[in-house]
């Protein structure tokens, strides 16, 4: 059970990038109060939780009512982690897990950043999502190990929001080239499991 939670976590981490979204979130939030900028960062992660919560419990009946095999999600989450990977390794932004251009100006504009882009696409994003359902619809035969995977989200989560809520210190002592150290190692790590992730699927698919 250890181990679905340390991959889990790691996988979570690297989708996720809570230390990059503390970064986007202190300087979207700098011209508000520090009080409401706490309570913003706190529905925030609330809202990106019970999304991927929702994701990971809901995962099997959504593959099933779309026809999609768990071989093919496992083939399709692997590519899609293996390019957040590749983004993080070259410390790359994309829209995998940041915002774009556009979405960064809209938010810019809005009184309250908390349900977007905070918790979606920052927190929540389409890696983390997608995620949430592989990594749960792969362990839908032991609910102790889908439990895994719910308290590697809540722990994701509850590291995000302590990042969140010291923001601007995160940034002043790790500075933009330890923060690119640290996601070129999770990177490398994500990238591993998303190529493990494509094994197991095309394994699984009964297509050799």
């Amino acid at each position: 059970m250890l181990e679905v939670y340390v991959i889990s976590l790691t996988t979570f981490f690297a989708t996720v990038g809570p230390l990059d979204v503390a970064v986007v979130f202190a300087a979207m939030s700098a011209h508000y109060q520090r009080e409401k900028a706490k309570r913003m960062a706190l529905r925030g992660v609330l809202i990106a939780s019970v999304i991927l919560i929702g994701f990971a419990f809901t995962g099997d009946v959504i593959l099933s009512a779309l026809g999609i095999s768990l071989a093919a999600l496992k083939v399709a989450g692997g590519i899609l982690l293996l390019l957040v990977s590749v983004d993080m390794v070259f410390a790359r932004s994309s829209g995998i897990s940041s915002t774009t251009d556009e979405e960064a100006i809209e938010a810019n504009h809005k009184q309250d950043i908390s349900v977007f882009p905070l918790a979606t696409p920052l927190l929540a994003g389409p890696g983390a999502m997608g995620a949430s359902i592989l990594l749960s619809t792969q362990h839908s035969n032991d609910h102790w190990l889908q439990l895994m995977v719910i308290a590697a989200i809540i722990s994701i989560m509850f590291i995000s929001l302590l990042l969140l809520l010291l923001a601007a210190q995160v940034k002043d002592v790790l500075g933009v080239t330890g923060m690119h150290v640290i996601s070129r190692i999770f990177g490398v790590l994500l990238c591993s499991l998303a190529v493990q992730f494509i094994f197991n699927g095309l394994r699984e698919s009964g297509l050799f």
